[in-house]
C-alpha cells in the first residue's frame, strides 16, 4: 500500500473532517485510549475535529495526516502541539496517535511519527513527550523509535469501556540535528 503522509493545512483539514471522524470513532470504539469512551457518537467525534482545526487555525498545533496514495483515505493520523510558554518553546507533544485498524502493522505509525519529528525539528523542538496506556499496542513503536519510558501512573484514566489504566510517560530527545535547530531561532545565530 502507497501512502502519503502530510501535515495539514487548515482548509484541507477542515474538508477532511467526516473522515477525521470517522477514523476517531473507528479506533475509539475498538478500544483506544484516546480520552474518549465507547461508543464514541458522530456528533462527538465530529465536535473534536472542529476543536482540532480551531487549534490549528490559533496555532502552534499541527496536523500530520496518513491517506491512502489512490484514494486519498486517511488511514491516521498524530499531532504535534508545540509547548507555547518561553520556558518550553524547546519543547512538544506527540497527541492522539490513531492508526485504522485495517491498516496496521504497515509501518504508518512509523511514518507518521517520522514526519512528526522531520517537524518538530525544522520548528527548533528539541524534546518530544507524549503519554500512552500502559500496554498499548503503540509502546513498541515508540520504544523501537528511540523513546525513552520516564514513568508509570497507575489509574491515570479510563480506557474506552470505562476501567481505568495506568499511563506510561515517554520522552524522545531529538539530538543534535534539533540543538542546531534552535540556535538558528536564536536572535544571534553564530551560523
Amino acid at each position: 500500500m502507497s501512502i502519503i503522509v502530510s501535515a495539514l493545512p487548515v482548509s484541507e483539514a477542515s474538508a477532511l473532517i467526516p473522515q477525521l471522524a470517522g477514523l476517531l470513532q473507528h479506533v475509539v470504539d475498538g478500544g483506544a485510549a484516546l480520552g474518549f469512551l465507547a461508543p464514541l457518537s458522530p456528533e462527538g467525534a465530529t465536535a473534536y475535529w472542529q476543536e482540532v482545526v480551531q487549534d490549528l487555525e490559533a496555532g502552534p498545533r499541527l496536523l500530520l495526516v496518513a491517506r491512502h496514495a489512490e484514494t486519498n483515505e486517511v488511514l491516521g493520523t498524530v499531532q504535534l502541539d508545540p509547548a507555547t510558554r518561553p520556558n518550553g518553546l524547546h519543547r512538544a507533544e506527540v497527541a492522539k496517535m490513531m492508526v485504522h485498524s485495517k491498516a496496521r502493522r504497515q509501518g504508518i505509525g512509523r511514518q507518521l511519527l517520522q514526519a512528526l519529528e522531520t517537524q518538530a525539528r525544522q520548528l527548533g523542538r528539541t524534546t518530544l513527550v507524549l503519554d500512552t496506556r500502559e500496554g498499548d499496542v503503540a509502546e513498541p513503536l515508540y520504544q523501537g523509535m528511540g523513546y525513552q519510558r520516564a514513568g508509570r501512573i497507575p489509574d491515570y484514566a479510563r480506557s474506552s469501556d470505562g476501567t481505568l489504566h495506568a499511563t506510561v510517560v515517554y520522552y524522545k530527545l531529538l539530538g543534535a540535528e534539533a540543538e542546531s535547530s534552535t540556535a538558528a531561532l536564536s536572535p544571534n545565530p553564530s551560523k
